[in-house]
């Protein structure tokens, strides 16, 4: 192909020149494909969990997967198989486990949960402080902002040089995800502050993104024909639920279901997603109505695992291996981070990387 020419090692020079990153905690590669949109050449991923893993291998096979606990796994053993020990990598970004964190688990802050999976948050900053990235992105559930250890290390950062912006709290709906989703995210570089992207021009809705599917259960797409099984009265129920945006609060008092009546909270449970609107969190409940508004706008079923995915802004082809395990492809989509959201972000760090590059080179012409 005209202007990219192969080297020695068989990459492209286009491909020799992108910036680099890794991706720890890496998942099932929102993350990755965020950052590879964004123009990253994502050279490494960690992960602990098998699925992710084999789903993460499946769509993104020019990376190197460590399958581990990053506890166990040394930067400098990283960098060596990475080429990095002398190279310094571009950008370091992840995920640390975050359901300590969550707000379901806290009670919205009202209880403390010593989960060990909480103190992961210091493994990324080992891996910070060992491969000293150019620039270092970190995605979370809000409720970290206000744990003290998130607090350390955004003090240790700033002794080792890290600068940025006062982390924030965005949601993913003004990004181009089309899904209300509420996260932290956190950019620094080093001796320099990355800014974080302005929002899109326009919201993408439900129906951007799931509406011009074909029928669920006969599609050819093992994703999007898992099958799902109700009981008569559940199916009844749903029947029952009012087109694009119902709620089970429309229904007449004798459908009402006993846990209902009893408790008068969680009202989007049974709810339908509506067409013209974004769609509340994907969580790694979405494949059942009972954990909330996971309706299909029309159709009498909750929403298959590819329009999860979907909703998550993962791309139309992106492969589940495991398409007969429901639950846990539910869990690895609900865990994921939303590429578009990602995406808006990385390509902040990218131009001022880039940025940064044009200075050293005006520098060193003169």
């Amino acid at each position: 192909m005209k202007g990219r020419k192969r080297v020695a090692d068989g990459t492209r020079t286009d491909e020799r020149n992108k910036l680099t990153a890794v991706d720890l905690f890496c998942g099932c590669g929102g993350l990755t494909v965020g950052l590879k949109k964004a123009g990253f050449r994502v050279l490494g991923a960690v992960d602990i969990d098998p699925l992710s893993v084999e789903t993460y291998r499946a769509n993104h096979n020019d990376v190197a997967v460590w399958e581990m606990d990053i506890r166990d796994l040394e930067p400098s053993e990283l960098a060596a198989a990475l080429g990095l020990k002398n190279k310094r990598l571009d950008l370091l970004a992840g995920c640390p486990p975050c359901q300590g964190f969550s707000t379901m688990r806290t009670l919205n802050g009202a209880r403390v949960i010593n989960d060990p999976r909480n103190d992961l948050l210091f493994e990324f900053q080992r891996f910070v402080e060992a491969l000293r990235p150019r620039a270092v992105m970190m995605e979370n559930v809000p409720g970290l902002a206000d744990d003290e250890r998130f607090a350390a290390f955004c003090r240790r950062m700033k002794k080792i040089g890290y600068l940025w912006e006062n982390p924030r709290i965005l949601n993913a709906a003004e990004y181009g995800v089309p899904q209300r989703r509420r996260r932290l995210i956190y950019l620094a570089g080093h001796g320099m502050k990355i800014p974080f992207a302005k929002p899109a021009r326009r919201i993408k809705t439900v129906k951007d993104a799931i509406g011009g599917l074909p029928k669920a259960g006969k599609s050819g797409d093992p994703v999007h024909d898992m099958p799902e099984k109700r009981t008569p009265r559940i199916m009844e129920l749903i029947r029952l639920i009012p087109k694009d945006g119902g709620s089970r609060t429309d229904l007449p008092e004798e459908y009402q279901l006993d846990c209902h009546r009893r408790c008068n909270g969680f009202k989007d449970v049974y709810g339908r997603m509506a067409w013209g609107d974004v769609a509340p969190t994907i969580t790694s409940g979405c494949f059942n109505p009972s954990k909330g508004r996971f309706l299909h706008p029309e159709e009498d079923r909750a929403i298959t695992m590819r329009e999860a995915a979907l909703l998550q802004g993962f791309p139309r082809r992106y492969k589940f291996p495991t398409a007969d395990n429901k639950s846990g492809v539910a869990l690895m989509i609900g865990n994921a981070l939303p590429p578009p959201f990602i995406k808006a972000h990385a390509r902040q760090v990218a131009n001022k990387l880039y940025e940064a590059n044009r200075h050293i080179g005006c520098r060193e012409r003169r």
